[in-house]
């Protein structure tokens, strides 16, 4: 097969991983930045074109593996849509992924199939901070903006009045944000379920640092191996349906009422994954590829 790997960072290790499992398994792979990609949309035959060096090269792919950054969500899912419409397979699709971007949307759609959540709260005007502060029991409290990644833009509020002035900032500077319940007993963990079509393959629980309430490992946070319980594993399998992606990093928390989603995010990294649980990730994305596109361009399976 031939593997486009839509990445803006060759040397990143999560590329380079998918680019060394592709060609282990005898597969032929390649990274390609999307923001040199352009389109001939009213072509009949759907093409994307890609310039390097002042040469222009037509792509052909049979499948691709995106890994689109956040900063460029919107040009990338055009690319890739680009490819959908030529019916060259993708492991995620353009849709799932603008779907689980959108945190707003995200939690809309998680809530409608009864995804268990910490309590989120959302607000276009000033005048209703008291009442988000009380849906989400108070603080401490968690206020998040729908745009941000890899815990950047995730802020906590450790006192009511510390909730209003954050709250009020955001909306002052017309930021679209969540306010949502902090789960203190998870202590500053939570777990990060690796699911590949439809099994968790690898988990690992995150360990937010001394003085830090986020767990993400760009912050500085720990990672070690961890066993899921049975309905751990079933919930993020759902949740990674709901969003209708293949591949999926699906984070949960551990709280008094049973296991809740906190995000699931559509281009998981292999660096910390791997090196915590000494799985072959890589490896199991690429021969999920070889047996699924044989069925041939994705479907869609969640809805909104």
């Amino acid at each position: 097969m031939k593997i486009g790997i839509l990445s803006r960072g060759p040397k990143l290790y999560s590329t380079k991983r998918l680019i060394e499992a592709a060609e282990t398994r005898g597969h032929e792979a390649r990274t390609i930045d999307v923001l040199r990609c352009y389109m001939n949309i009213t072509s009949n035959k759907p093409t994307v074109y890609y310039k390097r060096k002042g040469e222009r090269e037509k792509l052909k792919f049979d499948a691709v593996i995106p890994r689109i950054g956040a900063s460029v969500t919107t040009y990338g899912t055009a690319v890739l849509r680009q490819f959908e419409v030529g019916n060259v397979y993708a492991i995620n699709e353009s849709v799932a992924i603008a779907r689980s971007r959108d945190k707003l949307r995200a939690h809309q759609l998680l809530a409608r199939k009864g995804i268990g959540m910490p309590i989120t709260g959302y607000a276009n005007r000033a005048d209703a901070t008291e009442d988000l502060i009380e849906f989400v029991g108070g603080a401490p409290l968690i206020v998040k903006v729908i745009s941000s990644t890899q815990g950047k833009g995730v802020l906590m509020a450790e006192t009511n009045k510390a909730a209003e002035s954050l709250i009020n900032a955001f909306s002052d500077l017309q930021t679209e944000f969540l306010v949502q319940e902090f789960i203190k007993e998870a202590g500053g963990s939570d777990i990060r379920c690796f699911v590949i079509g439809d099994k968790v393959i690898a988990a690992m629980e995150r360990t937010a640092k001394e003085g830090e309430f986020r767990s993400n490992l760009h912050m500085g946070g720990s990672a070690k191996v961890i066993k899921l319980k049975p309905e751990e594993r079933s919930l993020a399998v759902r949740a990674a349906k709901v969003m209708g992606l293949d591949l999926a990093g699906v984070d949960i928390v551990r709280s008094a009422h049973g296991p809740l989603v906190l995000e699931v995010n559509s281009s998981p990294g292999l660096e910390g994954i791997e090196k915590a649980t000494g799985k072959d990730v890589a490896s199991a994305i690429i021969e999920y590829i070889e047996k699924d596109s044989k069925k041939g361009p994705n479907k869609i399976t969640g809805k909104g």
